[in-house]
């Protein structure tokens, strides 16, 4: 479960937290009666709801790069959220961006190659430098050498690369945050812990040390 307390239904004021709701769950209360249309169980919704004007924030940033008033090929846009989400290490935000690359009728090929778009041979000379500028963005936390940027500067506008540098790092945030505050698929334990040793085994054998008295 989520490491925030959900905001069952009953106990919100504000009215765009409502409108919220329904849009998402209809006339469920999410904590109650959690699911989303996209097979997730809702809970981002109902954990930022803590926070109104953070759910309300949240929300107009999701408004903002899927309005019609974006430069950016929206196909390019997902391709550095769904590269986001992969390389934090999302699963919540790399599945839902999965099915929005669908949703824009882009390749199983293709989408299933994000992992290893730099050995891939499927994604086209603009997919590839979105892909690296987001990998520069996310991986290397915004180290972009200036031979890639002056590729993404010889083929985007200004505006478009504003608009991907954004929506690529804003989902960045998402990704940290989904883990950290362990919602949606991000609910699950770290894989990374240690596998202890065998009963007796003296830390120096792994050098094939003898212990030497003081």
């Amino acid at each position: 479960m989520p490491r925030l307390r959900e905001i069952p239904k009953s106990e919100v004021e504000d009215q765009a937290v409502l409108q919220m709701y329904a849009m998402v769950f209809g006339d469920r209360d999410p904590v109650t009666e959690p699911g989303t249309a996209t097979g997730t169980s809702g809970d981002w919704w109902s954990v930022f709801a803590n926070s109104p004007e953070t759910l309300k924030h949240a929300a107009q940033g999701f408004a903002y790069y899927r309005s019609e008033n974006r430069k950016l090929d929206p196909v390019l846009r997902e391709f550095g959220q769904t590269w986001a989400g992969w390389a934090t290490g999302s699963q919540f935000v790399f599945s839902q961006h999965c099915k929005s690359l669908r949703g824009l009728a882009v390749s199983e090929e293709k989408i299933e190659a994000i992992p290893t778009w730099q050995t891939a041979t499927c994604f086209d000379a603009k997919e590839r430098l979105v892909l690296a500028y987001a990998d520069r963005l996310v991986t290397h936390a915004g180290r972009v050498p200036d031979t890639l940027f002056d590729a993404i500067k010889a083929t985007f506008s200004d505006e478009e690369i504003l608009e991907l540098t954004y929506t690529t790092t804003m989902y960045m945030m998402h990704a940290v945050m989904s883990r950290a505050l362990r919602t949606e698929f991000d609910d699950r334990d770290d894989p990374i812990t240690e596998v202890a040793a065998p009963e007796g085994f003296d830390a120096l054998d792994v050098l094939g040390g003898s212990r030497k008295d003081d």
